[in-house]
């Protein structure tokens, strides 16, 4: 059964898409945790990042290089951005397809969570 990221990646469910390419989509989290809070999925269904392979490190390469695109286009490069990857249940995933979380738009304190 597809996973909801895969059926935005379908157009079977809308999103705010704000940059695509061949290997990934970003969209903005409907659940926004900051100003600015997109996610960033791969278009290959990886359920979660400790469960990547050594066939993924070019696509989670590439990622992380889009997530600077993408942060650049939001407005987010000279003033600061966090990224996060949930891993199970007690990181906080929700959705099993692998993704990053870009946010940013305010100061973020730390610990987070």
């Amino acid at each position: 059964m597809p996973t909801l990221f895969e059926k935005i990646i379908a157009r079977e469910i809308p999103a705010e898409i704000v940059y695509e390419d061949d290997l990934c989509l970003a969209f903005r989290d409907i659940s926004a945790q900051a100003p600015v809070h997109v996610l960033l999925i791969p278009k290959k269904p990886i359920p979660r990042v400790g469960e990547a392979t050594e066939e993924d490190q070019d696509l989670l390469g590439h990622l992380l290089l889009k997530v600077g695109v993408v942060a650049e286009q939001l407005g987010l490069k000279d003033t600061g951005f966090r990224i996060a990857v949930n891993h199970g249940k007690d990181g906080g995933e929700t959705v099993p397809h692998m993704h990053i979380h870009l946010l940013g738009g305010r100061p973020l304190t730390w610990p987070p969570g």
